[in-house]
């Protein structure tokens, strides 16, 4: 029996267990990809411990670029070999969320080694709830993408992140040649939504974040967009409950921004980025944050604000992003910032909840090669 190692997550463990386990028998519909290059999502521990992991013990890792070892019999055979990546939304394929490229609305809606949201019967789940942070891992054929010409594994694990940072911009609407506010703008959705938004409509940003030092590192990735920044540190002491970003935001934009694409996972900044925006502007929200916005829906209605919720990303959202990468006009090899071997995985968790140095993108490659 051929064996392989995995990282694997247990119930009541904040750490990952390596286990040698047998490399998956693709079934008729499969394929099994040797994995070179697996994304690591920084709040996907914070998703098991809230109990969105339906099957334990399970192997994590939804973002993976590898090499096609095997295929089930009815399954594509031009894919053996070839280098791609799969995408990790399970879903029916036949209701009216998925026939409408709105998959992760699908009440079978749930990631191979992720989180389930959906409420019906996870049968897929069931099946594939086994990721990426292995040497090998087997998915359904028709999830998988050929990864473009010159397009590296550890893009290609990282095209879902791109598809979030897309679903996001697309939601936001934002006019031709608008300002737009990208909160949590040292992140891994940040950094990704500063390359895309330029392709779509952005014609000036505002970053915000943290840390002056981190959000300046970020103007290069803007290209020729202007860039201005707010460092939620460099605000007056008690900008969080007198409306000191609204009031900031303001000054840089009197009229508002057109759009906010927010990230931000906690605290006020959420709605005080929101507070700021013009008569007609969209908030995007995907960072999960708890904080009651400071307002009432009356207040939305006078200034016509729209507020979308959204997560995850669409195979539309995915195929734009290889399309992007494919023809050249996308280049986002400088994100990944960060390579971690799979032996040190729990290494690479920690660093990334600890964020005391800055890390855009986060990969683990199976066969080492840190950096």
């Amino acid at each position: 029996m051929n064996l392989m190692l995995a990282a694997r997550a247990y119930e009541g463990s904040d750490e990952l267990r390596l286990e040698k386990l047998p490399v998956p028998e693709p079934g008729p519909q499969d394929v099994v990809i040797k994995v070179a290059s697996a994304g690591l999502a920084p709040g996907m521990m914070r998703l098991k411990a809230r109990g969105a992991f339906k099957h334990l013990p399970t192997t994590p890792g939804h973002e993976v670029a590898g090499t096609v070892t095997a295929v089930g019999d009815e399954a594509d055979a031009t894919l053996l070999g070839r280098l791609v990546r799969f995408d990790s939304v399970l879903s029916c394929r036949e209701c009216r969320y998925c026939r409408t490229d709105r998959e992760q609305m699908c009440a079978e809606s749930a990631m191979i080694g992720h989180a389930a949201f959906g409420t019906g019967s996870l049968e897929l789940y069931a099946r594939y709830h086994d990721g990426g942070l292995a040497e090998y891992v087997r998915v359904p054929s028709w999830l998988v993408d050929v990864l473009p010409d010159g397009v590296s594994a550890d893009v290609g694990a990282k095209v879902h992140d791109f598809g979030n940072a897309v679903r996001a911009l697309r939601n936001a609407e934002v006019p031709e040649g608008g300002t737009l506010v990208i909160t949590a703008a040292t992140g891994t959705m940040g950094t990704a939504s500063i390359k895309l938004a330029p392709f779509y409509g952005a014609g000036r940003l505002i970053l915000v974040g943290r840390s002056a030092e981190r959000l300046e590192a970020l103007r290069p990735l803007a290209g020729d967009l202007p860039v201005e920044t707010v460092a939620l540190d460099d605000l007056d002491d008690g900008w969080e409950s007198d409306g000191g970003l609204t009031r900031r935001l303001r000054e840089l934009v009197p009229a508002g921004p057109d759009a906010v694409v927010d990230y931000l996972p906690q605290g006020p900044g959420t709605g005080q980025a929101m507070g700021s925006m013009a008569t007609g502007a969209t908030l995007v929200h995907m960072g999960g944050n708890g904080t009651p916005l400071p307002f009432d829906v009356r207040t939305m209605m006078h200034r016509c604000w729209r507020f979308v919720g959204t997560r995850s990303c669409t195979r539309g959202d995915t195929n734009a992003v290889l399309d992007l990468l494919g023809s050249g006009r996308l280049r986002v090899d400088e994100l990944i910032t960060h390579r971690f071997a799979l032996t040190d995985v729990n290494d690479a968790l920690a660093a990334m909840e600890d964020r005391t140095e800055p890390m855009w993108m986060t990969v683990v490659r199976p066969e080492g090669e840190e950096s």
